[in-house]
C-alpha cells in the first residue's frame, strides 16, 4: 500500500478497551477518506517526506509550521491557535466576548466541558470538551481516566484546572508515556477523591457522580526500552518495523518514535509492507 498525504493528527476511537487509529488522507485542504493505521503494527512502514509543507487552514505552502500545521500568519489569528486552547482559563466566550473567532469559540468553547484526571506517566489532570471523550485520553496516551467535574462552559474547566495544578501534573513526560511507565500505581478513583477534596466549596455543583474508571490499552506489540523522536526535518526518510502507536506516536522496533501531530501539514508518501 502507497498513500501520498499532508499530515493531519491521527482520529481515535475506542473499540471496547482498545484504541482503534485512522489517518486522514488529505491532498493539501482536500479531504478524501481515512486508512486504519492499527492494521499496519507489525509492517514495515516508510515515511518519504516530500519536501512540502502546506498550512492546514489556509493551504499555503510554508517553510515550517506553528502550532501543530498553521503558518505563522495563520497562528496569529486562527481561533486554532487561540490563547484559550492551551489555557481554558483565559476563555470569556460565556460572556459574549471572543478571543479570536466569536463563531467558532461559540461551538467549540462555550459548550460543556470535562474536568479529568488521566493515567499517562503520572496523573495529570486536563480539560476538554465532552465530545472529545474518549479521543482526548487516546491522544495523549492514557492507560485510563475518570472524569472528575462537569462544566457548561471552558472557562470555569480551566479554573477548577488552575486550582489543581499545584497537586497534579498538568504535562505527560512523553518518554516514559511511551515506555509504558507510571510512577504511580494508586487506584484513579482515590485519585478523584483526594482531587475533590482539594476545591474549594464554589465548585462542588460541578463534580461529576460518574466515578466510572475507563481503562485504554493501545496496540503495540512492544514497548522501547530508550526512545528517539524523529523529525522530518532533518530525517526526510524514516523506516522500519512498526511496533506499536500509543498517543499520537508511531513506534518503531528499534526505538525511534515519530510523533505524527507535531507534523501536521507535512506532505508524505507512505509505504506500508515493503520489503
Amino acid at each position: 500500500m502507497q498513500i501520498t498525504t499532508n499530515l493531519r493528527k491521527m482520529r481515535t476511537r475506542l473499540d471496547g478497551r482498545q484504541a482503534r487509529y485512522s489517518l486522514p488522507v488529505v491532498d493539501i485542504l482536500d479531504y478524501s477518506g481515512e486508512v486504519a493505521v492499527h492494521d499496519w503494527v507489525g509492517e514495515q512502514l516508510s515515511i518519504q517526506f516530500e519536501q512540502a509543507i502546506h498550512c492546514i487552514e489556509t493551504g499555503k505552502k510554508v517553510r515550517k509550521t506553528f502550532g501543530e500545521g498553521l503558518s505563522y500568519e495563520a497562528f496569529l489569528t486562527s481561533p486554532l491557535a487561540s490563547p484559550s486552547n492551551v489555557h481554558p482559563e483565559l476563555s470569556r466566550i460565556h460572556e459574549g466576548i471572543a478571543l479570536r473567532d466569536l463563531e467558532w469559540e461559540e461551538a467549540h468553547h462555550n459548550k460543556p466541558h470535562y474536568v479529568y484526571l488521566s493515567r499517562t506517566s503520572e496523573v495529570k489532570v486536563g480539560v476538554t470538551r465532552t465530545a472529545n471523550i474518549p479521543s482526548r485520553w487516546i491522544d495523549q496516551g492514557a492507560s485510563e481516566a475518570v472524569v472528575l467535574a462537569e462544566t457548561p462552559y471552558r472557562q470555569l474547566a480551566g479554573l477548577i484546572e488552575v486550582t489543581l495544578k499545584d497537586h497534579f501534573a498538568d504535562k505527560t513526560a512523553w518518554q516514559k508515556m511511551l515506555k509504558n511507565q507510571t510512577d504511580d500505581r494508586t487506584p484513579l478513583g482515590e485519585w478523584k477523591e483526594r482531587a475533590i477534596g482539594l476545591l474549594p466549596a464554589e465548585y462542588e455543583p460541578f463534580i461529576s457522580d460518574e466515578d466510572t474508571v475507563v481503562s485504554i490499552e493501545y496496540p503495540v506489540l512492544r514497548y522501547p526500552a530508550t526512545v528517539k523522536s524523529v523529525k522530518l526535518d532533518t530525517s526526510p526518510c524514516i523506516k522500519g518495523t512498526l511496533a506499536g502507536i500509543k498517543g499520537q506516536y508511531l513506534l518503531f522496533s528499534d526505538g525511534t518514535v515519530f510523533n505524527v501531530r507535531s507534523h501536521s501539514g507535512y506532505r508524505v508518501t507512505l509505504t506500508v509492507g515493503i520489503t
